[in-house]
């Protein structure tokens, strides 16, 4: 019996009793599954002798002579004898005939033409051809592979009409943009389900010479501008994308013109589910928000990057963060000996764990709970495990809580990656790599100035000629979805029903997702160069504004009405537009598209005594100091209004204590 059966014929899987005629039916089924073989083999046979005796009747107009009945009868044994080894031969005998595929008719095909082969020769081995009209073999042949193709293929139309009627109740008009293999594929699992309530009304494609064709029974009735009027026109309920790898400005343009429609809009799955056979109609999911990012995606899984990890012990600083997290999870999949998840966090150290030994790989992991504020204990895990390949992702970065906790932040950004960049070096790790952002870029608050400090500390450990490793650095900006990133709060905020709170309707961002943005960090890792600091290719900036009303539309809300947005300036430290490039950089490809090199101004080889003064500084509190020293590493720095005000509260505060001011006439920072 078949996988899920009851065992007894005479009840419906859920145990009730089942109709009387289904019933009757199913003890046939039952009966001629017990009895397949002989069954096929008789039938097949029945067939092949129809289609032989109407080859005889049409190759004398229906009136066959006596003579050439004889002959036909006395033939007729080798025919049957000759069939049988032909489908047997062909496999004929072990297919299903409720399903019929290309497949199945070339073997249909290929029995008969076999089976008449086999006939020829015994025909004239054993009778000669005097007296046997040649075109019998034709006509048969014909005969014979159309019957049995017919008769398949009716018993997959009855399947189909009885499984999935056409008199059923449509409760959805959809719409397949897509007239392609998988927008057929996809349309073809719709009618075959018995279960969906969907009717497809045509396609959608932008290809000019499929407009008015019918494919796969369906019409193509326009381009996607056109889907606002045909959905009005058709009463189209849904419209699915059936584009396997999409792209987000092609993906965005389908959901607008959807929206534009008021109809809803879902996504198939990418191309390698759909060649690995597992996408069904149930399948589709609605369009995210990071399908529509402004540039094509990265993929995921290169071999350079298993080249680079395979059998290496591998150090990831916040492995519990986002970043980390992501980093952990791709460097695990690609063969490390050791992974080593170096956080604080103790509950995010826990999970990850619990996360990647609960996957297929088995790489040994070692849970570490350490700060790397920690210098000695950095030099202890260093010097107990070896590590090839550090990636250094541990790092405040939420603007602004940074504005408000700058002491914190520069002794989390800078003494600790000093203190990571130290160990890695006198361990004599091959690779280290800094997760950097844009916000180094001419900064305008303090995360961003820290991790610019931690690029420069990074190229100062490069040039240092006792340094075997090749240290490095990769700048990109947002990623989607991180914690604490935009898109969770405008998604909680919407959940709440809103408002959805935006700084600014001009503010932009670059954007990525989080495996694209670990996925270019490996490569830039695996690159064999001599290089300091990676871009990543973030594509054109995206509106935050666009970002929410997306997210708002994506949740079946519309922006204004269900959900407000709600504008609050822009917050201390934050621009307007943030930037890839510093002036002074020049861009380089590299032989990855989505990578590039940054070239700039020759950074001082050591910045050890600058940071020991800034290490000073923070160890006595003096806010003054610090900005002082970070502004004579980076002195593009334009602090915010509320920094130049926490400066001078300090100032006052050490000439009430009598403290010798630290800023003089010859500061970086002055105040207005």
């Amino acid at each position: 019996m078949g996988e899920g059966s009851t065992g007894n014929p005479s009840e419906a899987p859920d145990g009730a009793p089942a109709p009387r005629g289904a019933s009757l039916l199913a003890r046939l089924e039952a009966a001629a599954l017990a009895w397949r073989t002989p069954l096929l083999v008789g039938f097949n046979l029945a067939l092949a002798l129809a289609a032989y005796i109407t080859a005889f009747a049409l190759r004398f107009d229906l009136s066959i002579p006596l003579e050439h009945f004889s002959v036909m009868l006395s033939a007729l044994p080798l025919l049957l004898i000759a069939k049988a080894l032909g489908f047997w031969a062909a496999g004929l005998y072990s297919g299903w005939w409720r399903h019929l595929s290309m497949t199945d008719a070339w073997d249909i095909a290929r029995g008969n033409a076999l089976g008449s082969a086999i006939f020829l020769g015994a025909v004239v081995f054993f009778m000669g051809l005097q007296g046997f009209p040649r075109s019998v073999f034709i006509i048969d042949f014909i005969l014979c592979t159309g019957g049995m193709a017919a008769v398949r293929l009716a018993l997959r139309v009855m399947r189909e009409r009885r499984e999935n009627p056409r008199g059923r109740h449509a409760a959805e008009a959809a719409l397949i943009v897509g007239a392609g293999s998988a927008g057929i594929r996809l349309r073809d699992e719709i009618e075959r389900s018995g279960q969906s309530r969907t009717v497809v009304m045509g396609f959608i494609d932008d290809d000019a010479t499929k407009s008015g064709l019918r494919v796969a029974g369906c019409p193509v009735l326009g381009d996607i501008d056109a889907i606002p009027e045909i959905a009005l026109r058709h009463g189209i309920t849904k419209i699915m994308i059936a584009i396997p790898s999409a792209p987000g400005h092609l993906t965005r343009r389908i959901t607008e013109r959807s929206r534009e429609a008021g109809v809803p809009c879902l996504l198939l799955p990418n191309l390698g589910e759909i060649v690995e056979g597992r996408v069904l109609y149930s399948q589709m999911r609605e369009v995210k928000v990071e399908d529509l990012l402004a540039r094509d995606p990265v993929e995921v899984g290169s071999p350079h990057v298993q080249g680079l990890v395979q059998g290496k012990t591998v150090l990831v600083t916040g492995a519990a963060g986002s970043i980390g997290s992501e980093l952990c999870r791709q460097i695990v999949a690609a063969g490390p000996k050791t992974l080593i998840l170096f956080d604080r966090h103790e509950n995010g150290v826990f999970d990850l764990e619990a996360q990647l030994r609960a996957g297929p790989f088995k790489a040994r992991l070692v849970p570490i709970l350490g700060d790397v504020l920690l210098a000695d204990q950095l030099r202890a895990v260093f010097a107990a495990h070896t590590p090839d390949l550090v990636f250094h992702a541990a790092a405040y970065k939420h603007v602004a809580l940074s504005e408000k906790n700058p002491l914190e932040t520069v002794r989390n950004n800078v003494i600790g990656t000093r203190n990571v960049v130290r160990a890695a070096a006198a361990s004599g790790v091959a690779h280290f790599v800094l997760v950097s952002t844009d916000k180094a870029v001419e900064p305008s608050n303090v995360m961003g100035l820290t991790k610019r400090v931690a690029e420069r500390i990074v190229q100062s450990f490069k040039a240092a000629e006792n340094v075997p490793g090749r240290f490095l650095a990769v700048r990109f900006g947002n990623v989607l979805a991180s914690n604490g990133s935009v898109v969770p709060i405008f998604r909680e905020q919407i959940a709440r029903g809103g408002p959805v709170t935006v700084t600014h309707p001009d503010v932009t961002r670059f954007f990525m997702t989080i495996p694209e943005a670990v996925e270019l960090i490996l490569r830039a890792t695996a690159l064999e160069s001599d290089d300091e600091i990676f871009l990543l290719e973030m594509g054109q900036p995206i509106k935050i504004a666009d970002l929410a009303r997306n997210m708002i539309e994506l949740s079946g809300l519309t922006p204004g009405e269900d959900i407000a947005i709600e504008y609050i300036g822009l917050r201390p430290g934050e621009k307007l537009h943030e930037a890839l490039v510093h002036p002074d950089e020049k861009l380089r490809p590299t032989e990855h598209r989505d990578l590039q090199v940054l070239q700039g101004a020759a950074m001082a080889a050591d910045l050890g005594p600058r940071i020991q003064a800034l290490e000073e500084a923070i160890a006595r509190g003096a806010l003054p100091a610090i900005f002082d020293e970070l502004m004579a590493i980076v002195p593009d720095y334009e602090p915010s209004e509320s920094i130049v005000a926490l400066i001078a509260e300090h100032e006052e505060l050490e000439k009430a204590t009598r403290t010798e001011p630290v800023l003089g006439r010859d500061s970086h920072l002055h105040i207005v």
